[in-house]
């Protein structure tokens, strides 16, 4: 271990601030330390960077640390020679014994690999499916006595030194069930197509031993955005290009074969059945005879040259970390699958990036033959990992699913043909993957879920109804994960409160063995005007509780649309008002658009909607940068009209809300309406509740007749709410809290930024003391709380707070942009940028500061 004093982040690009040196400090002891930590910094604070500069500092001082070790070991082996022998003998002696380590390292891995791939193959056919995939009881026995004699035709050929022989079917380890072969080259459970002039070589990512696993990081969050995010960061760092760095991602995201937009997952399958075997010449095999080689390509025109596998690795471990486009990019321009090419690198990467899914769960954990023994994890934005990890484990079967299956296994039954119905035979499939999931999900024990039955109908009149089991405990899957580590990080810009996590996941934890730590923010507080807003304009008060939304009136929603009416007037820039639901969004923009006030605020600001659709969001965000880009910099030709900057509606708990970062003008006023509460109407929401409420509780198998026939009715929901003890409310208060946090962090993103975050509801500034709940405030952020108005007489005095602020911060802006000698004369100044001149005049808007720079240049 090394001395706190000693520690040196070199890797880092730029001088560190304290926070940052203290927070990759406790990261480096908590990875030597090993076992659970747990590490909060707020958003904008470089949480990431610091993230990597510490742990992968820890690998290479770790791995460094473990190379030297064994050089002692080797330096001090009796069986190196005595030192009376000759030098040339100590050498023959020692390449020999290294040559024959080598062949037995490779055949037993050869050996190993196939039959590695036999088993998981049999323990899955029985255990999740059973014999329900043998027709007429032959198809499993013929498959695995086809395995077992190509493994040992293989093992015998491989001992004469032959490479190129039977090409098995293109399968990855979670498609073997669908059939059998042989199998030349695999790559994470994955044979490719070749031919005979394909060469060996090496590409830097050649698979070891698992014996001899080598040391690990696996660093995962929740969006393939936040992970782009992850690998940008890691570029300016020197791991970038010194590590090798691989990152995994969905079929959806990484397919490249063009017309495969829908059920991507089961056309996959589909193609890699479609494998093409084409014959060549006899090859010899000496005094065994001869044997005819098999040239065997899968149907998907991206996996049918296997050197073309490998130049995407080669090209990927000489330029560095890629992130998925990048990596979708590269597999577009070669011509070769970027999924299947990624997945082949794991093994051997010093550091894996990945989305949640593919680490905390099992099944693919398995498919992508993830080596967590003795490795790290750290598990980025893990403020609801908790549910996170339970929802992968849900499994759910629809009556159309049920019954699409079992009237065409009727129909075969009966002799009748099918005929060509590809998209009948994909939801078949998929539905019997649903129907198979859900029965495993009944091997868990009582207690760790509830069946939820569902008969209401379709919008269309046909019945729709559903079955789901619904995980509730997440202590025994996270238990297997922790067995295996040597370290696992969750880190996160609000993890608090750390007690529920802890009750939920790793209870056998015991408080003081949990390694904490927190920090503060690194803006100065008069970057961050947070203020609690209780009445409107008009003086009426601001309620968006439940019961108050259903209201006909709409009062608060009209108070709310004045409040917008002053707020693009005084606030520059860009704004973001966060909603509850896009059902409560949708209401209010039609409110304001038949109350013309809707017309108001695109007087001064444009307006922009939140999309329902993830894959529209995008296009939203780029027309919102352009206005707030054109309204920052003055660029009159792109934003002709008298607008100074745009108005965003979000809502929480979408993508917007979530890794999205609004720094700068982008956010500059943070607008959250409401406690975004859940609705008690959501049936697996109350089973959660109650759950972690009887957590510890040894009577909780009573519960289960008390609330056997809740339907989801709101009135029922609350009655459930109240009568909870104190775990089950703190759980329902901190579901709202955290999106509140998660919502408010988009902005401020840097120590040079500033923004107002407003919190309109009169419960922010009501007393505690009234409160059957814990106060909201208290579940904020330290730097929040720091720096919260928590009570104001009238908006006239929000109104006043807003103007000071940013008049404040604006001019704070100019003088650091403006040189000292400038700032000390008052004289206006030139700043130059390639191919841009802007003159800043302390004191002076832009029309007037741009009329007296032309004179000035002139």
């Amino acid at each position: 271990m090394v001395e706190q004093s000693e520690l040196k982040f070199t890797a880092f690009p730029f001088k560190p601030y304290s926070i940052q040196i203290d927070f990759m400090n406790s990261l480096y002891r908590s990875l030597d330390r090993g076992g659970i930590s747990m590490l909060e910094s707020p958003t904008g604070t470089g949480k990431t960077l610091s993230i990597i500069c510490s742990a992968l500092q820890w690998l290479v001082d770790r791995k460094h640390s473990q190379n030297s070790e064994a050089t002692a070991d080797s330096n001090h082996n009796p069986n190196s020679g005595s030192d009376d022998e000759p030098d040339w003998m100590k050498n023959f002696v020692a390449n020999k014994e290294i040559q024959i380590e080598e062949k037995k390292a490779i055949k037993k891995k050869k050996n190993k690999q196939g039959l590695r791939s036999m088993k998981l193959d049999k323990k899955r056919n029985h255990e999740v499916f059973g014999g329900l995939f043998n027709h007429k009881g032959e198809f499993g026995n013929v498959c695995e006595e086809k395995e077992k004699k190509n493994l040992i035709q293989r093992s015998d050929t491989e001992e004469l030194n032959d490479q190129e022989f039977l090409v098995e079917e293109y399968e990855s380890e979670e498609e073997s069930d669908a059939g059998c072969g042989q199998s030349k080259r695999k790559a994470d459970g994955v044979s490719i197509g070749s031919s005979s002039d394909d060469e060996e070589q090496d590409d830097g990512f050649d698979d070891e031993d698992d014996g001899e696993a080598a040391l690990q990081i696996y660093f995962c969050s929740r969006t393939h955005s936040q992970l782009s995010q992850f690998i940008k960061e890691l570029r300016k760092t020197v791991f970038g290009s010194q590590l090798k760095v691989i990152c995994l991602g969905s079929r959806k995201n990484f397919c490249i074969n063009e017309g495969n937009s829908t059920r991507i997952n089961e056309r996959c399958l589909e193609l890699q059945k479609n494998k093409k075997d084409d014959f060549s010449k006899m090859k010899n095999l000496g005094a065994g005879g001869r044997i005819r080689r098999i040239k065997g390509s899968c149907g998907c025109p991206m996996l049918q040259k296997y050197k073309l596998q490998k130049q995407f690795r080669s090209e990927i471990y000489q330029e560095g970390a890629f992130d998925i486009e990048d990596l979708v990019r590269l597999g577009s321009r070669i011509g070769t699958c970027p999924y299947y090419g990624s997945r082949s690198m794991v093994h051997s990467a010093d550091l894996v990036v990945l989305p949640y899914q593919s680490l905390l769960s099992k099944s693919s954990r398995e498919s992508l033959g993830l080596n967590l023994k003795n490795n790290i994890i750290i598990i980025d934005e893990a403020h609801n990992l908790a549910d996170s990890l339970i929802s992968m484990y849900d499994s759910k079967i629809t009556l159309p699913e049920v019954s699409g299956y079992g009237d065409k296994a009727a129909r075969l039954c009966n002799g009748s043909t099918l005929g060509d119905e590809s998209s009948e035979e994909g939801s078949s499939l998929s539905g019997f993957q649903a129907f198979a999931n859900m029965l495993l999900s009944l091997t868990n024990k009582d207690g760790d879920g509830r069946i939820i039955i569902s008969r209401r109908p379709t919008c269309f009149g046909q019945e729709g109804g559903y079955l789901k089991y619904v995980m509730l405990t997440g202590e025994k899957i996270f238990h297997e994960i922790v067995d295996q580590t040597h370290a696992i990080v969750l880190a996160g810009g609000t993890l608090q409160p750390i007690e529920e996590t802890r009750e939920r996941l790793f209870p056998w934890l015991k408080p003081d063995q949990l390694h904490f730590f927190s920090c503060n923010h690194i803006v100065p507080p008069e970057s961050i005007l947070p203020v609690a807003i209780s009445n409107g304009p008009s003086g009426r008060s601001f309620d968006f509780s439940y019961s108050s939304r259903s209201s006909p009136i709409m009062v608060t929603i009209e108070e709310l649309g004045l409040l917008l009416c002053n707020l693009v007037a005084v606030v520059p820039e860009g704004i973001i008002v966060f909603f509850s639901s896009f059902d409560y969004e949708g209401q209010v923009y039609d409110a304001w658009k038949a109350s013309g006030i809707l017309a108001r605020i695109s007087k001064k600001k444009h307006v922009f909607r939140e999309p329902r659709r993830n894959a529209d969001v995008e296009l939203v965000l780029k027309e919102y940068k352009t206005i707030i880009d054109a309204s920052s910099g003055g660029d009159l030709k792109a934003d002709p009209a008298p607008h100074n900057g745009a108005i965003l509606l979000a809502v929480v708990g979408g993508k917007i809300s979530e890794g999205i970062n609004f720094s700068d003008g982008m956010g500059r006023c943070i607008v959250m309406v409401g406690l975004p509460y859940p609705s008690p109407s959501d049936i697996e929401l109350i089973e959660r509740v109650k759950h972690i409420d009887g957590l510890g509780d040894i009577s909780l198998s009573k519960t289960a007749e008390v609330y056997e026939s809740y339907s989801g009715d709101v009135k029922a929901g609350f009655g459930i709410l109240r009568s909870c003890k104190r775990r089950g409310k703190e759980y329902y208060e901190n579901l709202c809290m955290k999106a509140v946090n998660q919502s408010i962090g988009r902005a401020i993103r840097h120590i040079n930024d500033y923004a107002a975050i407003l919190l309109v509801d009169a419960r922010y500034a009501a007393d505690s003391s009234k409160r059957s709940f814990s106060h909201p405030t208290n579940k904020f952020p330290q730097w929040i709380k720091d720096r919260l108005v928590s009570k104001t007489d009238n908006y006239g005095e929000v109104h006043r707070l807003l103007n000071q602020f940013f008049k404040y911060n604006k001019k704070k802006g100019v003088e650091r942009r403006v040189p000292l000698e400038c700032r000390q004369t008052g004289r206006p100044a030139v700043i130059c940028w390639p191919h841009i001149w802007e003159f800043l005049d302390i004191g002076l808007d832009w029309n007037s500061s741009k009329k007296i720079a032309a004179a000035w240049i002139k």
